[in-house]
């Protein structure tokens, strides 16, 4: 899982939560009552989860050696 350590705006290290609001919204729950849960509050903090695409792993099996 690659998901950025630090707020790309604010810069509060929020990369600690993205585990718990993956598995939580795969579960089926509300992710702004997630985000609620984990008191991300700030509106970028919330951008960075609820933007977040991981692509990563498709991409690193086209990478050359």
């Amino acid at each position: 899982m690659y998901f950025p350590i630090r707020c790309f705006t604010c810069g509060a290290v929020i990369g600690q939560h993205y585990e718990e609001y993956a598995k939580e919204v795969k579960e089926g729950k509300n992710p702004a009552n997630v985000l609620e849960s984990l008191e991300i509050d700030r509106y970028c903090c919330r951008r960075m989860f609820m933007s977040h695409v991981e692509v990563m792993d498709k991409i690193v099996k086209y990478r050359k050696y």
